[in-house]
C-alpha cells in the first residue's frame, strides 16, 4: 500500500480529521499492548525501531550495529518478522531456500550478513536464537512489540519524512506518540538532514545520533551514465537523491508501493523502458530480492551503508551490552 498524501508533514484537509477518533482508539491499543510485561533474555537485546509506519532506515541500522558486534567477536544474530513474509517461524533464514514471499525482503538482507530469525512471536523467535547460538540479539522493527525486554531501543528517524503529519494511525503515519516511543529509548538516531525538524519534536533529553546513508562503490561508475530507476519503498526520494549524489542521469524512474511484489510481467516492462530510454534498470538492495530470479542478472543494485557523523556514540551505547555477553561454556 501506498501512504495516503496527508500522512506528510504538510498534510492538511478534512480526511485526518474525520479518522481522529479511530486514531485515538489505535493509540490507546498500542499503550495498552507494550505496557505488557517482556521476557528478559540471558542475552543483550538491541531494538532498532520507529514511531512511524514506513521506511525510516531501521534495516540499515540493524546492518551496521548487527556488524559492529561481530567486530567485536560478538555472535550477534537478527531478529524481526518478517514482513511480508507468510513463514510465521520461529524459522533461521536460508537465502538458498528461503525467498522474499516466504520471509520478507528485510530478513533476505539481513541474513546476507549475520544468522537471522523471522518469528510472529518475538519471544519465541528470541529463545530459537539463543538456542542457535546467538550472543546477542538485534531486533529490526518491534519497538511497539511487549514480548521481549529491550536492553537498548533507539529510535530510527528519517531526516527528510519526519514524523509525518504527527499523527496517529490512520489519520497519519504514527504508531504511537512520539514522546510515548521516545520515552522508551536510549537514543534517536536521525538518518540525514533534518528537513523536518525532527530534533525539535524529540524530549531534549534524549540523545540524539546523526547519521547519513552512504552509496557503495558500485556507485562509482555511474556517474554520468543515463539509469532508468525503479524501486518499492516507502520514500522513493531517498533512492532517487541517492542516484543524483553519485552522478547518475535519472533517464526515467518508476515507484512503486513498498514492498512491492515484482512479477516477471513487471520485469518485463521496466526492462523494456530501459531499453526504450537506452539507460542501465537499477534499483535498492531491498528490491533486488524481490526481483525474479530469471531477471536479476539484467537489473544493477545501488547498495547503501550508513556513515555516522560520530561513530564512537554508537559505540559508547553498545560497550555495556558487549561485557554483558555471556561466554561459551
Amino acid at each position: 500500500m501506498r501512504a495516503p498524501d496527508f500522512w506528510s508533514g504538510g498534510g492538511g484537509g478534512i480526511a485526518p480529521l474525520l479518522l481522529s477518533p479511530i486514531a485515538a482508539i489505535y493509540a490507546a491499543a498500542t499503550a495498552r499492548r507494550v505496557a505488557k510485561p517482556g521476557w528478559q533474555a540471558p542475552v543483550p537485546v538491541i531494538c532498532c525501531g520507529n514511531a512511524s509506519a514506513g521506511g525510516a532506515g531501521k534495516t540499515t541500522v540493524a546492518l551496521d550495529i548487527g556488524q559492529r558486534l561481530s567486530n567485536r567477536g560478538v555472535a550477534a544474530h537478527f531478529l524481526t518478522r518478517g514482513y511480508g513474509g507468510t513463514l510465521k517461524g520461529p524459522a533461521l533464514v536460508d537465502p538458498d531456500k528461503h525467498d522474499s514471499k516466504a520471509v520478507g525482503d528485510e530478513a533476505l538482507l539481513l541474513a546476507s550478513i549475520r544468522p537471522t530469525w523471522v518469528a510472529g512471536d518475538r519471544q519465541a523467535g528470541a529463545r530459537a536464537a539463543i538456542a542457535g547460538g546467538a550472543q546477542a540479539l538485534v531486533m529490526d522493527d518491534g519497538l511497539q512489540n511487549p514480548g521481549l525486554v529491550k536492553d537498548l531501543s533507539l529510535l530510527v528517524v528519517d531526516g527528510n519524512y519526519g514524523f509525518g503529519n504527527g499523527r496517529i494511525i490512520p489519520a497519519g503515519p504514527l504508531r504511537e506518540p512520539v514522546a510515548a516511543a521516545a520515552a522508551r529509548c536510549r537514543a534517536a538516531v536521525l538518518i540525514g538532514k533534518d528537513e523536518s525538524n525532527v530534533q525539535a519534536q524529540l524530549p531534549p533529553n534524549l540523545p540524539v545520533l546523526r547519521a547519513r546513508l552512504v552509496p557503495g562503490p558500485e556507485s562509482e561508475v555511474l556517474a554520468g551514465q543515463p539509469v532508468f530507476a525503479f524501486c518499492g519503498i516507502a520514500n522513493p526520494r531517498k533512492f532517487f537523491n541517492s542516484l543524483q549524489e553519485v552522478g547518475a542521469v535519472i533517464a526515467g524512474r518508476m515507484p512503486y508501493a513498498d514492498h512491492y511484489p515484482f512479477d516477471a510481467g513487471d520485469l518485463r516492462e521496466l526492462l523494456a523502458e530501459a531499453d526504450r530510454l537506452r539507460a542501465i534498470p537499477i534499483t535498492t538492495a531491498k528490491d533486488f530480492v524481490r526481483i525474479p530470479p530469471a531477471f536479476r542478472s539484467r537489473v544493477k543494485v545501488l547498495t547503501v551503508r550508513l556513515q555516522w557523523e560520530e561513530p564512537l556514540a554508537i559505540e559508547a551505547l553498545l560497550d555495556p551490552l558487549a561485557q554483558r555477553v555471556p561466554v561459551p561454556a
